[in-house]
């Protein structure tokens, strides 16, 4: 399971959720924001034969997605708490720096690596923080 990178449980829709008024991000917004964050990482890797996030190996993950120390602390604390094996961690990277992308943020913030891990949930001792 750890060699996917986006593992998390669904529960089942309740009725009261569709009929709610809350209005949703539409579909023509979430693909502006998808192709935007495919021209950042067309741009970042355009000497690096690669062309997008999910194909970092582990060089080109230390040069992209370097962390501050509230990131770095808050995976360390994950992994600690979570248990989490070395290939989560570059996934849980490499997450984080396409979830910045997409909130067309240059450097990975704390909320980016929690929703990464949050996408990790089905990792083996998975307790939230």
């Amino acid at each position: 399971m750890d060699r996917i990178d986006i593992q998390i449980h669904l529960n089942p829709v309740k009725y009261e959720d569709l009929e709610s008024n809350i209005p949703a991000e539409n579909s023509a917004s979430i693909r502006q924001r998808v192709n935007k964050a495919r021209k950042i990482q067309l741009e970042r890797f355009k000497n690096d034969g690669i062309y997008c996030n999910a194909q970092m190996g582990t060089s080109l993950i230390k040069k992209y997605c370097v962390l501050g120390e509230k990131e770095n602390e808050l995976l360390k604390m994950a992994f600690e708490k979570l248990g989490l094996s070395a290939r989560a961690y570059d996934k849980i990277l490499k997450l984080s720096r396409t979830i910045a992308d997409l909130a067309d943020e240059t450097d990975i913030k704390p909320i980016h690596i929690k929703e990464a891990i949050m996408l990790r949930s089905l990792d083996k001792t998975q307790k939230y923080i």
